[in-house]
């Protein structure tokens, strides 16, 4: 009977339902398109019920093929702006939380919902695990619903909430929310109709500098988790003694108030949203009561925020006085919780909390140095890095195509192609392997008449690291995306470790090396290798993939270029002055400024480009691209820089 009622269309019909079955009933009131998932008790049955609906309801439901890629693909579907749900137990939080991280930092478009089924006393599970924590370390609201008629309503909610902070954010639920069931009133089901699109000016991207602006989201969600109709409170408004709950735990203290006859004495407040805290809500019934009793599952995590909440605004009522982030007496120049601590600022703080007049210099030692101020060097891609003639092959191949492809970045050396060294070509950069993931889901948005073609980009030790999953996923679920694998045969990144890739491993002993070709052969991907000095050839296979369907994977393959250097004699490449008309070459200084290679010297008298031959790798990419042949290359030549 409650499957049927998921497809009623029978708006303020009460009917019975589980905390689950509600759950996937607001989603599908909220214009659900894309759900994704890997199945885990208490929650396996939601995207089961959602598999069975998304005919019907024009969605797309999949069990992927781990949490993390899920999380991902869920992602995906709501940068292109389309709601989305990802639905993990806690266990799976933990294989999803690298990019979760991530995710909550370059923030959503359109509205995306994580519900987590927390496993009290292990009823499924090997163990039990809090979630709340790991959400309140990531910088998300959760929402905690007491019964499935909250959990149907806190799903609706929850989507309206993404939106408006552009925040995933968790639905926490625990086995006795998922599992029970209670009368749900039926609303309006919303059709989800709009177009997909991944705008040529959206950005996606992690980094530290918009830790800040998560700091802003918060702080305005907190400022409405008071309005929220979820927090309420029960019992005489001049009680002594209140109790503090969430979820279940809020039926069960009403309960034992009941059957102990305490209604007359003791209060029940029960908290909704538990991250951020509603702080004015709370601190109204704070200021009256002499005592506090936290009932909830698992960890102490009301317990916790409460207390120090209390510590911070009733200073009054307790003999010690706290300073500190919370109270935003210790603080940088960005705001408190953001970036290093260092003396100037401890010095600060101190001065500040302390009211000593705090002298605006610093001195580091008893001589003031008078240093110079030294040279701005832009962070860019080595001289003779393949990545740039990759990333110039995709950036020309995309203009080619001329349907507005979606370039994905990822963790690496890579990751610099989000500046001007890499012409700013990706839109998204999440946690190691992510890319892949994300086109995943942006690779069977056909259904909604997504047109754009998907280039999703990590190198080879992202690729062994974290790749090989959404691969798998994508050969199951028949996604179409271009996976393009930067290979240059080592971790560049971090020192030039090695990687399963290579021919041997962390203590020198020479092992036999997996080839990535063979690893996306095994999966059934149609794979290609290809040389990225090659850049017109590169550029035409790009080109030429994106016209086909279906998983496909490129490997550039191409030794890093410091690497290179030392294990070569290479030869000297030079600009010829005759050749060279500058900045009439009508590429506006293509070498220096439209190639953007950091081993260009551009000569303001002469009007003229030259080579830094102590920067240049000798990558050659230049000859192919020079508008004039103005670049020349002599063989032979013994310099090394």
């Amino acid at each position: 009977m409650s499957f049927l009622s998921l497809q009623s269309n029978e708006p303020g019909r009460s009917v019975l339902m589980t905390g689950n079955e509600a759950i996937t009933r607001g989603a599908i009131e909220a214009g659900l398109s894309y759900a994704a998932s890997y199945p885990g008790s208490p929650t396996a049955e939601i995207l089961s019920y959602l598999g069975r609906l998304a005919e019907e309801h024009h969605l797309y439901a999949e069990w992927s093929v781990n949490e993390k890629v899920a999380l991902e693909e869920a992602a995906g579907a709501s940068f292109v702006g389309l709601r989305s749900l990802c639905i993990v137990k806690h266990n799976g939080l933990n294989v999803a939380l690298d990019s979760l991280v991530s995710i909550a930092i370059s923030g959503v478009k359109a509205g995306m919902v994580l519900v987590v089924g927390d496993d009290p006393a292990a009823h499924s599970s090997t163990n039990e695990e809090d979630s709340r924590l790991l959400s309140k370390v990531v910088h998300i609201p959760i929402l905690e619903p007491s019964t499935p008629e909250e959990a149907k309503q806190m799903t609706l909610a929850a989507y309206e909430l993404s939106e408006k902070f552009r925040l995933p954010v968790t639905l926490r639920c625990v086995t006795r929310i998922s599992h029970a069931s209670g009368n749900v009133t039926l609303g309006e089901i919303q059709n989800a109709d709009k177009e997909p699109l991944f705008a040529k000016e959206d950005r996606f991207v992690t980094h530290a500098a918009f830790h800040q602006m998560q700091e802003v989201k918060l702080a305005k969600i907190r400022q409405i988790a008071d309005t929220l109709p979820f927090n309420t409170y029960t019992g005489p408004q001049d009680a002594k003694i209140i109790i503090i709950a969430s979820g279940p735990s809020a039926l069960y203290a009403g309960e034992a108030v009941s059957a102990l006859g305490l209604e007359n004495e003791v209060g029940v407040l029960k908290l909704g949203i538990t991250w951020p805290l509603p702080e004015k809500f709370l601190l109204g019934y704070l200021k009256q009561v002499e005592k506090v009793i936290f009932v909830e599952e698992i960890e102490p995590f009301n317990e916790d925020n409460v207390m120090a909440l209390a510590a911070q605004h009733l200073a009054e009522v307790y003999p010690i006085q706290f300073y500190g982030q919370r109270s935003g007496h210790v603080a940088g120049l960005r705001g408190p919780g953001i970036g290093e601590m260092d003396p100037d600022i401890v010095k600060q703080s101190l001065a500040r909390i302390l009211g000593i007049d705090n002298k605006a210099t610093v001195v580091r030692s008893n001589v003031d140095l008078e240093m110079p101020d030294a040279p701005k060097r832009e962070m860019a891609f080595c001289a003779g890095c393949p990545h740039r003639a990759s990333f110039w092959a995709m950036k020309s191949a995309v203009a080619l195509d001329g349907r507005h492809g979606v370039v994905l970045g990822d963790i690496g050396c890579y990751s610099l192609a989000l500046m001007r060294t890499g012409w700013t070509l990706p839109q998204t950069m999440h946690a190691m392997g992510s890319s892949a993931g994300v086109a995943n889901g942006l690779g069977k948005l056909g259904m909604f008449g997504f047109k754009q073609p998907v280039i999703a980009i990590v190198g080879d030790s992202t690729f062994f690291h974290s790749t090989i999953p959404a691969l798998v996923n994508a050969r199951y679920t028949r996604s179409n995306f271009l996976l393009v694998v930067l290979d240059n045969e080592t971790t560049a990144m971090t020192g030039h470790q090695p990687h399963p890739g290579m021919n041997k491993n962390a203590m020198g002993d020479v092992v036999e090396g997996l080839l990535i070709e063979d690893v996306v052969k095994g999966i059934g991907i149609q794979v290609v290798i290809q040389d990225p000095y090659d850049v017109k050839g590169t550029t035409e296979v790009v080109y030429q993939l994106l016209q086909t369907e279906g998983a496909k994977v490129l490997v550039l393959r191409r030794a890093c270029a410091l690497v290179a250097a030392k294990a070569s004699t290479r030869p000297r490449v030079y600009v010829n002055q005759e050749l060279c008309i500058g900045d009439d070459c009508g590429c506006n200084r293509f070498c220096s400024a439209t190639f953007t290679c950091p081993a260009t010297i551009w000569d303001l008298q002469k009007g003229k480009a030259m080579i830094d031959e102590v920067v240049c790798n000798r990558c050659q990419v230049c000859v192919s691209l020079c508008p004039q042949g103005a670049i020349k290359v002599e063989g032979g030549a013994d310099f090394d820089c």
